[in-house]
């Protein structure tokens, strides 16, 4: 039977977005009850202002446009990670769990365009997984957060295309993650009345752009289990242009769902050539 892998992007409540009540033991408990070998507690570093450094960062010549420090869109107020607290947390279920690999790790969102500020939170701990996010694409010269909302105003094929585009220079922007995380994040809302069934065959090239310059850095690309699940044909775009290695995810937000659809996820990586790697805690690889 093959191994389960390890679930590298979970995050409990130290997360901004996440309740209290999910907690990183209950997480864990749920890890060992259904057989992972690990976890990763990654959680999520975002922005919602720039600051000084980060402006600075962005004035530098690059020949690739980016938004205006001013216009960033409104999103909801968003607490910095208390690095401090997220770390002794860690350590107490390192303690009571000592036969679960559990990793330390962040979700950095939008890492290209806040350089600085993801530096500092990096800077104020051992992180052992970090994950690339995009969570937003510049609308109206405004970065935006992808929603239902966003897809009502703009044609659904033409966001997803945008969200690509940006994601390539995201990959390009920022080398301080290991793991691209829900390549295809917009996906989620997509407006299948409206639009009719997302088909991933319709945009083979613009994943591929993203899959080779995410490839030609050496890093590897996340299954999400939560967003849509991935199909066989698109873990093989990935591995053409080049890519080696994936990590699973659930992007759980409460413990239940940690590990959740691991095993269609295990299904559709094997049938694309992936196989666990050096041990059970490593990405799988071809």
């Amino acid at each position: 039977m093959t191994m389960k892998p390890t679930d590298n992007h979970v995050h409990s409540r130290w997360s901004w977005d996440t309740a209290a009540s999910s907690s990183m033991r209950l997480a864990c408990a749920r890890a060992v009850e259904i057989g992972l070998p690990g976890l990763a507690f990654t959680e999520h570093v975002d922005f919602t202002h720039w600051s000084q450094q980060d402006s600075a960062e962005l004035a530098r010549p690059s020949g690739t446009a980016v938004v205006p420090p001013a216009r960033i869109a409104a999103r909801p107020r968003v607490a910095p990670l208390d690095v401090e607290g997220y770390l002794a947390d860690l350590a107490r279920c390192r303690e009571e769990f000592p036969d679960l690999r559990i990793l330390s790790g962040i979700e950095t969102g939008e890492p290209h365009l806040f350089p600085a500020s993801v530096a500092a939170v990096l800077a104020a701990g051992d992180f052992e997984r970090v994950l690339g996010s995009l969570h937003g694409i510049v609308y109206d010269d405004t970065l935006t957060g992808i929603s239902n909302a966003l897809f009502a105003r703009m044609d659904a094929h033409e966001v997803m295309r945008r969200y690509f585009a940006d994601l390539v220079v995201l990959v390009d922007g920022s080398s301080v993650f290991t793991v691209l995380a829900h390549c295809d994040y917009p996906r989620r809302y997509w407006p299948t009345a409206r639009a009719g069934v997302y088909a991933e065959a319709d945009f083979e090239e613009e994943y591929r752009s993203v899959f080779g310059a995410l490839a030609s850095s050496g890093r590897a690309l996340e299954i999400n289990t939560r967003s849509p699940l991935a199909s066989v044909d698109l873990l093989r775009w990935w591995w053409r242009e080049g890519g080696d290695a994936v990590s699973f995810g659930s992007d759980a937000h409460e413990p239940f769902r940690v590990g959740e659809h691991f095993d269609r996820a295990v299904a559709v990586a094997e049938s694309a050539g992936f196989r666990p790697g050096r041990d059970r805690f490593d990405f799988w690889r071809r």
